[in-house]
């Protein structure tokens, strides 16, 4: 069972994982630095528990430790307790949340292998907001997506931010690296895929009318404010959109891929009657 340790001394060599979170050039989960994945909070730090990423340790108050004290029983690692004053001096800020974890990085599937399990996927272009894409994995998990992929100019989903906005869905929501860009469209299309872009110009089709409710499908999202490029839009099958009204021409693009996946049939089928999850978004 997991190892519960007090620390006093915020400058303890255990707590290494946890180290000037605030620190841009230090940061442990940075994918050219330990490459380590931080969860923050209880909600999010039990789906960490729950997920393949090998958890490494946590570090919380005590009564957020207590609150796992279930999940963590099973587990052979260090659960270190110190007070918030402590866990601030470590982590260079007030964690309101009371609880991080850490973990090592996960196999990631290839592009191959997850369009070859998957039937809706998101092709992603340029999302480096790390809140946006956040809230494309929680978008993609509540609505019943597949998985992802990411293309040139994305962030990194594993970032304490993309992980903290996606609720720890980016940990259970399947992505990989499409690192042909775009000639590694054509492996989906090979698939089965109809490829669509989505895109707020006047002449796209609107999404409801473009047939994509039956078969493989995979939706191409852009960046905030630029949108696609052309060579992406150029390589779909379809270009579509989102009729609005009024004097707004587009939204976020997270809230974008929400209509889209529900309006290709993934949250329209996906089976509403089945048990809530037990970590669920409530707040703790």
């Amino acid at each position: 069972m997991a190892n519960v340790i007090t620390i006093e001394d915020p400058a303890d060599p255990r707590l290494a994982d946890f180290r000037d979170l605030s620190t841009a050039d230090r940061r442990p989960d940075r994918p050219g630095g330990r490459g380590l994945v931080i969860a923050e909070g209880v909600v999010v730090v039990e789906r960490l528990l729950a997920s393949p990423y090998p958890v490494r340790a946590l570090l919380g108050v005590a009564r957020r430790i207590e609150a796992l004290a279930d999940r963590l029983a099973p587990l052979d690692v260090p659960a270190y307790v110190a007070t918030a004053e402590v866990m601030a001096e470590v982590v260079g800020f007030h964690l309101n949340r009371g609880v991080l974890a850490s973990a090592d990085r996960a196999v990631l599937p290839s592009a191959t292998e997850l369009a070859a399990s998957s039937r809706r996927l998101a092709v992603l272009e340029g999302v480096g907001d790390h809140e946006n894409l956040g809230s494309l994995f929680r978008n993609a998990a509540a609505l019943g997506l597949d998985g992802l992929l990411l293309g040139p100019g994305c962030s990194d989903p594993l970032y304490r931010r993309s992980v903290r906005v996606s609720m720890g869905h980016v940990l259970r929501v399947p992505f990989a690296t499409l690192d042909e860009w775009p000639g590694g469209l054509n492996m989906l299309r090979d698939k089965g895929f109809t490829i669509a872009a989505l895109t707020p110009r006047a002449s796209a089709v609107p999404l409801a009318e473009a047939g994509l409710g039956e078969g493989g499908a995979a939706l191409l999202l852009g960046s905030e404010g630029p949108g696609l490029t052309e060579e992406a839009i150029e390589a779909a099958d379809v270009v579509v959109r989102i009729p609005m009204s009024g004097q707004v021409d587009s939204l976020n693009v997270a809230t974008a891929a929400a209509i889209a996946f529900y309006e290709l049939g993934v949250g329209r089928n996906h089976d509403t009657s089945r048990k809530t999850d037990p970590t669920a978004d409530a707040a703790r």
